[in-house]
């Protein structure tokens, strides 16, 4: 479900008809987030990394209003949920896109999630996934652990979704980390609710 969001009372109105007008709106930023109690809960517990923080990335990304934000036909609608586009790796090297549902516990998001990752991985060539607006677009990259990133963009199309990349997880002295690159429409949001998802997703991240 989505709702017409009222632009005219919102603070940020100048902001969002300021950023609103430029040929690129996205910023991005790049952090390292400390993977340790994570990354060990999920081997304690069995259950996927990859997904486990997807899932936590999702949950995040739902709990502030900003990046559940759409630009859709020159106007602002908000949604009540947003879901994951992810890129599927595939074993020849190749990748997939893919539509997961978002489910707010852990043991329903992982049931879909990993049917869909293997519809994928058994499927060939680039077709688009089925989904609308209400999505993150997430992709990983555990092979690098980057300090930045950028993106392909066809400013032709108006986008509006946030976009996550997850890079390799690598360890030092027994504390293990990751990098994730956020970016973001600006017109949306500022660098506040970014480090807002930064430290709640940190926050989870931690949580036992």
């Amino acid at each position: 479900m989505r709702h017409l969001f009222d632009l005219e009372n919102w603070p940020r109105k100048d902001h969002f008809n300021f950023f609103n007008r430029f040929e690129e709106p996205f910023f991005g930023v790049v952090v390292d987030i400390d993977c340790t109690i994570a990354y060990d809960k999920c081997k304690r517990e069995g259950k996927g990394f990859f997904l486990y923080y997807l899932h936590q990335a999702l949950t995040t990304a739902n709990s502030i209003e900003n990046f559940r934000l759409r630009i859709e036909d020159d106007q602002i609608y908000l949604y009540d949920k947003v879901h994951a586009s992810a890129v599927i790796n595939r074993p020849d090297g190749t990748f997939g896109f893919s539509y997961i549902d978002y489910a707010i516990q852990f043991e329903d998001f992982q049931v879909e999630a990993q049917k869909e990752i293997q519809r994928v991985k058994q499927s060939t060539g680039l077709v688009p996934a089925s989904s609308g607006a209400n999505v993150i677009h997430i992709s990983a990259m555990p092979w690098l652990k980057f300090t930045s990133l950028s993106h392909a963009r066809s400013f032709t199309f108006k986008d509006s979704c946030p976009k996550f990349s997850f890079g390799k997880m690598t360890e030092n002295k027994g504390q293990k980390s990751m990098p994730i690159a956020v970016h973001v429409n600006h017109a949306l949001m500022d660098g506040y609710q970014v480090s807002l998802f930064i430290d709640e997703f940190q926050r989870r991240m931690n949580s036992l």
